[in-house]
């Protein structure tokens, strides 16, 4: 990572890795095309200027910079200040406060952490969100790959949602593009297969005895025909150009997934999340993959069955193999959020809020995840940051007033808490003795 201090912040992010060959996704700024560059802003009050060349391809890429040009494959040390700078420049000043006292409470040098530390405190927000660099062209081009007609298989696993199933298949048959088929794997009980019955579509209907939600995907992604493979959900609703948006975005950019962006029913498309950029995340209620990405990195790990982040995984695996990963504002879809069936009836519904007092905090499935792929002093660091604010009920989660709150509260709950934690980390590690439970296509 260009400053080393997002370990902290950021301890499981994804662009935080190395990919396998070596690359990230941070571009060089000299590299970059210039009408790029003219949409940067150089930050001269940086110490160095190997600063300054990485907060400008931080910039890029908060941005929305997806290009191929060439990236960092090493970074070099920083001065403490600049790196207290950035984060002082892209986060919230509660955040450096806390680099500080963990870097503190570590036994780095005071002389060193404290001097810096106040020599930033002054530093003005950036909002580089904001201003997204501008991608005029995508409203008039023209895909070939549209035009070519591949078949898509669209994925929906369903358990006892049929009410919020029968919409979103309503929305399926007033698409823009027509050759794809539906491949739904039902799991309720009781079955109802005359709810198929009807519709304008080819639905290919697989009946799944077990609720399995890693193990419905994994089938429905072996029975398909398409070239390209759609990931949607039973209580989501799509636009009528769902599909086509998606098969845009794979074209207009050469990537392998177009990852399509959620938001509750009744709300708008978050700021963040309005503009094309590198994905940093993967879900599985919203995405287009060629299928030839599942025959290089393999299917879901059934490690996480009834448990969070299995497609966090599979991002993941796919970013580290080098896949080019989209955010495409354009293929949203709205969460409905049902109250009934899916991961709420099956397992846990929320990663790090437990439904007993005794139940392991965060799921174990986090855990696995975390130390499999960023080590332990990287799961410790998430567990440090994520864990305190779970305390609070996850329909405060964005009052931050609340949060705060929670993470105090959490001490008074302390030698509860670490036996949650404790509890999660044994069942992770059997997990991980156990190894991956990933099928190949």
């Amino acid at each position: 990572m260009p400053f080393r201090f997002l370990k902290y912040l950021q301890p499981t992010h994804y662009f935080t890795l190395f990919r396998k060959d070596g690359s990230t996704v941070y571009p060089i700024p000299s590299n970059l095309p210039e009408e790029v560059l003219q949409q940067l802003a150089e930050d001269t009050s940086y110490l160095s200027n190997t600063s300054r060349q990485y907060d400008l391809s931080w910039q890029a890429i908060v941005k929305g910079y997806v290009g191929d040009t060439a990236t960092y494959a090493t970074f070099e040390k920083i001065p403490i200040a600049d790196e207290y700078r950035f984060i002082q420049k892209n986060f919230h000043p509660i955040w450096a406060f806390y680099v500080l006292l963990l870097r503190l409470f570590s036994l780095k040098n005071p002389f060193i952490e404290i001097p810096a530390f106040l020599k930033t405190k002054n530093t003005a927000r950036a909002s580089y969100g904001k201003l997204p660099i501008k991608d005029p062209l995508w409203h008039t081009f023209e895909s070939h790959l549209v035009e070519s007609k591949p078949f898509i298989s669209v994925i929906i696993p369903t358990l006892n949602r049929y009410a919020y199933l029968k919409e979103v298949l309503l929305d399926f048959e007033k698409q823009t593009y027509s050759n794809f088929e539906i491949i739904v794997v039902d799991q309720s009980q009781p079955f109802q297969k005359t709810l198929y019955d009807g519709y304008a579509l080819n639905i290919k209907l697989i009946r799944q005895e077990e609720p399995a939600l890693w193990l419905a995907r994994n089938t429905a992604i072996k029975n398909a025909n398409g070239t390209l493979i759609a990931l949607s959900e039973d209580d989501v609703r799509v636009p009528k150009d769902w599909i086509e948006n998606h098969i845009r975005c794979l074209d207009y950019f050469k990537c392998a997934i177009s990852a399509g962006v959620f938001f509750p029913e009744g709300e708008t498309i978050p700021q963040n999340r309005s503009y094309f950029s590198m994905a940093s995340q993967f879900a599985t209620g919203n995405a287009m993959l060629y299928r030839s990405v599942f025959a290089n990195v393999g299917l879901f790990d059934r490690q996480f069955e009834g448990q969070r982040m299995g497609d966090g995984e599979f991002g993941l695996r796919c970013y580290l193999e080098g896949f080019k990963s989209v955010s495409n504002p354009f293929a949203y879809c709205l969460d409905v959020k049902a109250p009934v069936g899916g991961l709420r009836q099956m397992g846990s519904w929320d990663a790090f809020r437990t439904k007993k007092w005794f139940a392991p905090r965060p799921i174990p499935s986090v855990l696995y995840l975390f130390r499999k792929y960023y080590g332990r002093k990287r799961a410790l660091l998430a567990l440090l940051k994520t864990v305190p604010p779970s305390i609070v009920p996850y329909q405060f989660k964005r009052n931050k007033p609340l949060l705060l709150l929670g993470s105090l509260f959490s001490l008074l709950l302390l030698p509860l808490v670490l036996f949650q934690v404790w509890k999660s980390w044994s069942l992770a590690s059997k997990k991980l003795k156990e190894g991956a439970r990933i099928d190949g296509l």
